[in-house]
């Protein structure tokens, strides 16, 4: 006698279905003079080295970062308003020096003698409750800064990109895509702002106190 086929509910089929992470993306390009000192202890290259230094200029706020080992540092974000979900992320920040054209991210030309990579190699969400976490969410910044110099002339150009995926909570289905898009890009758009800040301005002013403080121990020889 052959078995008949149990057909699934409507409620078991949605359950077996796999939802496709949502993927949000914001890039942007900084592009500013730069004034090089002409001793090569307060270049800008050996500004670079000294990645604890350019990791407070960029990320000034000491009270909500630790340092990991040399190249890594914890961040514990800003909360972020997503609708009606509150989050506060933790991200470990990697810096990492390269040159001579060796592994140099993707738009970074090879002439240039070094660059600073940036990138998130952990990550965390915390402060949502377990209803509204989302099963699978994922938050990524590559990015790059680096003196470009023709002739006498030097720039410090810079690229960011901050891309971010999860399975929105069954709670948001009713929010239709382009409302929960607008306003991941919004999200995203402010935490932009807030890196392209610490890149363009803080870090130029901390480089100009660098190149004073090697002129003034030059001059103490």
């Amino acid at each position: 006698m052959r078995r008949k086929r149990r057909s699934c509910s409507f409620f078991e089929s949605k359950a077996m279905m796999v939802t496709p992470p949502s993927t949000y993306s914001s890039t942007i390009a900084t592009d500013n003079p730069l004034s090089e000192s002409p001793s090569p202890s307060a270049s800008f290259d050996s500004y670079l080295d000294n990645k604890p230094r350019v990791f407070r200029a960029i990320f000034p706020h000491q009270q909500r970062t630790k340092r990991l080992n040399e190249e890594e540092w914890r961040i514990d974000m800003l909360p972020i308003q997503f609708l009606f979900i509150n989050a506060r992320p933790i991200i470990d920040m990697r810096l990492r020096c390269k040159s001579k054209g060796k592994d140099y991210p993707a738009g970074v030309p090879c002439h240039i003698s070094k660059v600073l990579e940036l990138k998130i190699v952990r990550w965390d969400l915390q402060g949502i409750d377990e209803i509204l976490k989302p099963s699978h969410f994922s938050l990524g910044v590559d990015g790059a800064l680096y003196p470009d110099r023709h002739g006498k002339e030097s720039r410090l150009r810079g690229q960011l990109q901050i891309k971010m995926s999860f399975i929105h909570p069954p709670v948001l289905d009713f929010v239709p895509e382009d409302i929960r898009r607008h306003v991941a890009e919004s999200v995203l758009k402010r935490l932009m702002e807030n890196l392209k800040d610490g890149m363009n301005g803080s870090l130029l002013a901390d480089y100009s106190e660098f190149k004073r403080e090697k002129s003034r121990l030059r001059k103490a020889l």
